[in-house]
């Protein structure tokens, strides 16, 4: 995976991290929970990235 892909995850989890705590703020769940979505979604992108990095 490139550098364009790194900065792309590293955005999806900081904008999840932001819509979380949007969603905390307004008492809004569905919003909390589509950002720890995004969360756990960029996470596990990197963590196949760094598995990707440790064969290369």
């Amino acid at each position: 995976m490139g550098l364009d892909d790194k900065i792309k995850n590293a955005a999806e989890d900081i904008a999840g991290k932001a819509k979380e705590a949007f969603g905390k703020g307004t008492d809004n769940e569905r919003l909390e929970a589509e950002g720890q979505a995004d969360q756990s979604s960029a996470h596990v992108k990197k963590a196949g990235e760094n598995v990707k990095d440790a064969f290369k």
